[in-house]
């Protein structure tokens, strides 16, 4: 069996076929999260540190660190933050010692700034999974010796020099194409985490179907792990939740064993819930001065106050027990357990009755 390891200082994940589906979680990402990229441009790492905490807690095994920050007030008083090769490189041994310092999970070096690739490996402790090589000539050349150096696995994305294709069979000849330059450099194939790349449903009718038997075919044909940007899927349509929902266990019942995610559900923001409180108010619901709001708000339906885990970790935690990659079902048990579990006389009489 196809096995990929990964690992952080302590702790060992393993991608396979045989193994729980590889949680890696998407958030530690500037690209288009203004709000972050301008904490980073000012030194704040706050956010980060509380999406590194917040996806572990929620089912994240790996964590993916982006780099990609525009620093938009520093490239007006200094030319060279134009300039990605000059922001990423410090900026991502930043996040990684950040990141790192916290949780303890195997990381995922995301950049497409070859300098970034290197500090993040460079800084990584354990064994980490760089993020990405594709099938372009020059893209093969300067990430496919960072990978051999380091000794880490890879992901492959299925584009090169003519784009992305819509063709499956194309995308499945790039694979192949890095798979086999990978080995000339002495790259085994359990070390290339394939992207298939995931077509929008909702432009592309057969996206689904196109990617499962891909996917199937990257696991018969080449022996490779993969992965893909879950969220892909759902682009463009409404309730994108229930999309990959169901999206994410057939791609794991067809092979997938990895999928690059938000594993967070995230809070319900301070301006829904005054909305919700004024609207329970107007009803005649007296509301208490000084209530846990972390504790209420959930039981009158206005959210939770803190991030939990989303309904993709629940779809994915149940493919695990379906397809037995959760031996007994434990994983699942856990994640479903009642926080708050009947105690004293009469959960004794419960659990007597039970055993009885």
């Amino acid at each position: 069996m196809t096995r990929t390891l990964l690992a952080s200082a302590t702790r060992e994940v393993i991608i396979g076929f045989d193994q729980p589906f590889c949680v890696i979680g998407e958030r530690i990402n500037p690209t288009g999260r203004k709000k972050l990229a301008a904490e980073l441009e000012a030194g704040d790492f706050s956010t980060v540190e509380k999406d590194a905490i917040e996806q572990v807690a929620c089912g994240a095994t790996v964590l993916d660190i982006n780099s990609g920050a525009v620093f938009s007030n520093k490239m007006a008083e200094d030319p060279r933050y134009a300039d990605n090769n000059f922001v990423e490189p410090p900026l991502m041994k930043e996040l990684v010692e950040r990141v790192q310092a916290i949780v303890d999970v195997p990381l995922c070096i995301d950049s497409s700034v070859p300098g970034a690739l290197e500090n993040g490996l460079k800084a990584a402790r354990g064994r980490p999974l760089l993020n990405s090589v594709t099938g372009e000539e020059e893209r093969l050349e300067l990430v496919l010796p960072l990978v051999k150096k380091y000794d880490v696995p890879v992901v492959a994305i299925s584009n090169d020099d003519t784009g992305i294709s819509e063709d499956p069979d194309v995308r499945f000849a790039v694979a192949k194409k890095i798979v086999e330059r990978a080995a000339d450099f002495g790259i085994k194939a359990h070390d290339i985490v394939v992207d298939p790349l995931v077509m929008p449903i909702g432009a592309m009718g057969t996206a689904g179907l196109q990617v499962f038997a891909l996917v199937r075919r990257l696991r018969e044909e080449l022996g490779v792990n993969t992965t893909c940007g879950a969220s892909n899927i759902s682009f463009g349509l409404p309730n994108r939740h229930g999309i990959n929902n169901a999206f994410l266990p057939m791609a794991a019942a067809a092979g997938m064993t990895s999928a690059i995610m938000n594993p967070v559900q995230l809070a319900t923001s301070q301006k829904k819930l005054d909305e919700h409180i004024a609207k329970l108010v107007e009803l005649g619901v007296i509301i208490p001065d000084g209530v846990d709001w972390a504790v209420l708000a959930p039981l009158l339906g206005a959210g939770n106050m803190t991030g939990t885990a989303s309904k993709e970790v629940e779809a994915i935690k149940a493919a695990n027990f379906l397809l037995n990659n959760d031996s007994g079902g434990a994983a699942w048990i856990k994640f479903n357990a009642v926080a708050n579990a009947p105690t004293g006389a009469r959960g004794d009489r419960v659990n007597r009755r039970r055993r009885g």
